[in-house]
């Protein structure tokens, strides 16, 4: 079909940011698809940056980027993608160019660990603040459990809210199939000249920062 399902979109939207000798980050490692295909795209001169709470993520992420020769370019951390400011070593800040979140839990694995909102927010935040101007984040939202709706609803006050000025938001999502099939968010951090660098939390208008 001409229309795009939500995956390709994804990696459309990363091939347009993320080029040879970027950083990327991969905020839900996973079984390590998308760690290799940003891995593949930032080249020896580049770097990606992984992170999974669950060690059998990070295992077999690991293993896929050995099977692909891919080990040197990619760092993962098991630890939660809300504590990536300080994971990050501080020479990659302002020079992130793509970041990719798969939201629900890890296929195949345990279905009662799963992404939470607050923890995808402060993430986001985070990231939003270290990217450098024209950074994309694609956030693919899985909802058909009730943690992901929870985290559906939260995320999608949380983008209504942030600034315009900074950050481009797009939604993407086939409105008339059946089941609550995933659907796309995607955020692209702006130059702004007035904005100061060091400033904390630029993008985001806290004052209309809904409840978590």
């Amino acid at each position: 079909m001409a229309l795009m399902n939500i995956l390709p979109f994804a990696r459309f939207l990363l091939d347009q940011a993320v080029n040879e000798g970027d950083i990327a980050v991969d905020a839900t490692v996973g079984n390590g698809h998308d760690t290799v295909y940003l891995a593949e795209r930032v080249g020896d001169f580049g770097h990606v940056f992984g992170f999974d709470i669950q060690p059998e993520a990070i295992t077999a992420a690991s293993a896929r980027l050995a099977e692909h020769g891919l080990c040197g370019r990619a760092t993962l951390f098991e630890r939660s993608h809300s504590e990536m400011l300080e994971a990050l070593p501080a020479d990659v800040h302002r020079r992130i160019a793509g970041a990719v979140f798969n939201l629900g839990y890890l296929p195949g694995g345990n279905k009662q660990i799963v992404t939470k909102p607050e923890s995808t927010i402060a993430a986001i935040d985070q990231l939003l603040s270290i990217m450098k101007p024209g950074g994309v984040i694609v956030l693919v939202v899985y909802h058909d459990h009730p943690e992901g709706k929870r985290e559906r609803d939260a995320l999608l006050d949380y983008v209504r809210s942030l600034d315009q000025r900074r950050v481009h938001a797009l939604k993407y999502e086939f409105i008339n199939r059946q089941n609550d099939p995933p659907f796309l968010l995607a955020l692209e951090t702006r130059a702004d000249k007035g904005a100061q660098i060091s400033d904390p939390a630029p993008f985001a208008d806290t004052s209309k920062r809904p409840p978590l």
